[in-house]
């Protein structure tokens, strides 16, 4: 396939520095040069340089010129970061005799072809273009995987993302290096999960790392049914966003600082349904403590929503329900949903007509189930019932509350004359 370039990204007046700064000859390498000749653009300034030497210290002095944010990413192999407003410059010192030897050091061809900004060419000895053309990802070696086993995953992360395949040869590498990857930092690893995850391509991949044996090396519980379910999740969500379009945005939005609840729905497929064998998988791989929250409270509600085909949630167990699952809901919903379908528990159309009222509600900010906005606070039980506070008030509260979500009151006046006729017969809220 003829490719698409747009080399604005790699033109020097698009850098956020003078190439005067650099020492000669500077290349621009890696994901830079492959998006740019594939015509994919960025919303921030991303690019990897290949310095002759003085990698550090000419970062370090262009982050002093420009007053930008500077951090040694590698001491060892003279890697630095140069952050600035619109974007990061990694500087790296060159491996090798020259820029091949650097750039057979890579992991795959793709990402092995460099770009001169002062004469504006390519170098490709290792035939990165005809990869990008063919649509595919080769490994340079076998023996560049085994030296960073993190490359395993980045090889299926790289296909989801670009949509390529994995040539035949790689894919052999990946399985016989697979238990290498147990030797790699989990915030490392994680990382590479969560982009698959999130990918839209992912669950094909997630599928061939699975098939590769590279997957489980993690995630010892994921299994066929995992990956069929990751799958359906995709599916559902887009079936759910397009009868409530509001809902697409839910599942999308952060959680903490970037994982969606949807890639964290598709990651509940693949750790133990076991809570607590769960909440320790997690923990190695350094997820964090509202993402561990955000799973386990997916796998404990995962049994409401399958319950719900046998017949509808009462309005006091939906405030409940609510209360404990908050905004997990529309990934719980999805993971519901999908689960069902895959263990032919209900069909689709029977499961998402069952979840539907639960949706109506948690999409609906005066739905006081799913919403709850008190009449009455416990103050004002204090000051004009004279109560004491105790556990007895939060009951009543509560009490009050559940009224109010089945239509028995709808004004802070008939809550308090409410509470009153509650408190004359105290049996009847505790």
């Amino acid at each position: 396939m003829p490719l698409t370039p747009n080399l604005s990204a790699l033109s020097p007046r698009n850098l956020p520095f003078d190439l005067s700064l650099l020492p000669q000859p500077t290349y621009i390498v890696g994901g830079c040069v492959r998006d740019a000749l594939l015509g994919r653009t960025h919303p921030y300034f991303d690019v990897d340089l290949v310095l002759p030497g003085d990698a550090v210290e000419t970062a370090r002095q262009i982050a002093g010129y420009y007053n930008a944010g500077f951090v040694i990413l590698d001491e060892v192999r003279r890697i630095a970061r140069v952050v600035f407003e619109s974007g990061t410059a990694d500087f790296a010192q060159q491996m090798g005799r020259n820029l091949k030897e650097d750039l057979k050091r890579r992991d795959f061809r793709i990402n092995a072809i460099a770009y001169n900004p002062r004469t504006r060419k390519f170098i490709d000895p290792l035939k990165g273009r005809r990869d990008l053309e063919g649509r595919t990802i080769g490994a340079i070696s076998k023996a560049n995987l085994e030296d960073d086993p993190l490359r395993l995953l980045r090889a299926y992360r790289q296909a989801a993302q670009l949509d390529f395949t994995i040539d035949p040869k790689t894919r052999t590498f990946l399985s016989q290096l697979a238990p290498n990857l147990a030797r790699i930092s989990a915030e490392r690893v994680r990382q590479e999960l969560n982009y698959l995850l999130a990918a839209p391509k992912g669950d094909r991949w997630l599928h061939a790392a699975y098939e590769d044996g590279v997957l489980p090396i993690w995630l010892a519980d994921a299994t066929e049914e995992s990956i069929k379910q990751i799958d359906e999740i995709d599916r559902v969500a887009w079936v759910l966003g397009t009868i409530w379009q509001d809902f697409a945005e839910y599942l999308h939005r952060p959680v903490g600082n970037s994982t969606s609840g949807l890639s964290l729905a598709k990651l509940a497929s693949l750790v133990s349904p076991d809570p607590e064998i769960a909440r320790s998988q997690l923990e190695t791989l350094t997820y964090s403590r509202n993402e561990i929250r955000f799973v386990l409270t997916i796998l404990q509600h995962y049994p409401s929503i399958l319950s719900l085909g046998n017949a509808p949630m009462p309005l006091e167990d939906q405030y409940f329900f609510f209360q404990e699952v908050g905004n997990v809901f529309p990934a719980l919903a999805v993971f519901g949903v999908a689960g069902a379908a895959c263990r032919d528990i209900l069909q689709e159309n029977q499961a998402t007509n069952a979840i539907a009222p639960l949706v109506n509600a948690y999409l609906d900010p005066e739905n006081q189930a799913a919403h709850p906005v008190p009449l009455i606070t416990g103050n004002d039980l204090i000051r004009y019932l004279g109560l004491r506070s105790s556990p007895a008030l939060g009951q009543l509260l509560t009490r009050l509350q559940l009224a109010r979500v089945t239509g028995e009151i709808a004004t802070p006046e008939e809550a308090l004359q409410f509470a009153a006729t509650l408190i004359a017969s105290p049996s009847s809220f505790q």
